[in-house]
């Protein structure tokens, strides 16, 4: 399909489905560190040479803008179908609509707000152009380099124009306490960053050139990126000690009128 190669379309699905598991109701927050890096691979790999290359093991090329987009935007309406499912019956139960509706709201609901990954696979692509690249490498380090900040700028993006901060990547990390303790500082935007740096990682040790020199680099990478994961994750098995409470806090959606209506009650 617009001759993108089809280990390009398998790569988009795998990153789809890591990232649906590292949200709940699964809850595999873990795989979250390698969640993106097959879509990011995709967009680098993407399509095969227009001629002949006689650099040995120099097979797939970046996807142009246009392919770039439509993989992003694939694996975006997978993950928003995997995730936000509860639309379909949200709209049944109190939406008053009936089934086909309902999938049709759904289904609408993931074209809409996927475009947001199809704008990040737009920036990779744009980045990965010959013009931003290095001409003597099938991809651009440039790319892989600012990817974390195209993916943190496609979140704030989705949070503020569109209203729906659903599901950002660093929320994954809401229980690994030391490390949430970034977004005092960053917000949640900080977890997302870093996560998407170790990503970066480790995307950049699969689309090495298979050159004797680069196949040097790949070993190491590969070692860092997984030592990186290690020591980001311990965190999650630390538990804070409890602290004592005199007071209880309970927290309503906001805009639940919880002042109006004969339905709520002082209990």
């Amino acid at each position: 399909m617009w001759r993108i190669h089809n280990s390009a379309w398998l790569l988009v699905l795998l990153s789809a489905v890591l990232q649906i598991l590292i949200f709940p109701l699964p809850d595999l927050y873990f795989l979250d560190w390698a969640a993106v890096a097959p879509l990011l691979i995709a967009l680098l790999r993407a399509r095969e040479p227009d001629t002949l290359q006689l650099l040995a093991g120099v097979k797939l090329l970046p996807a142009r803008p246009g392919q770039a987009f439509l993989l992003a935007y694939a694996c975006g309406i997978l993950w928003y179908a995997g995730t936000c499912y509860w639309i379909y019956n949200t709209m049944r139960q109190y939406g008053g609509v009936g089934t086909l509706a309902a999938a049709g709201l759904l289904f609408l609901f993931c074209l809409y707000l996927a475009i947001y990954h199809g704008v990040f696979g737009l920036l990779i692509s744009l980045l990965a152009s010959p013009e931003a690249g290095d001409a003597t490498n099938p991809f651009s380090r440039r790319a892989l380099l600012l990817a974390p900040f195209a993916w943190v700028a496609v979140e704030l993006a989705r949070a503020r124009i569109t209203g729906f901060p659903w599901n950002l990547l660093g929320i994954s990390q809401v229980d690994n306490i030391p490390l949430a303790h970034i977004a005092t500082v960053t917000g949640v935007y900080g977890l997302s960053f870093e996560i998407m740096v170790v990503n970066t990682a480790l995307a950049a040790a699969f689309v090495l050139r298979t050159s004797r020199g680069e196949r040097g680099k790949r070993k190491p990478l590969l070692l860092a990126t997984a030592a990186a994961i290690v020591v980001l994750q311990a965190g999650r098995l630390i538990s804070p000690p409890a602290l004592p409470t005199d007071h209880t806090a309970r927290l309503v959606q906001q805009n639940i009128p919880v002042l109006q209506g004969g339905d709520w009650t002082k209990e």
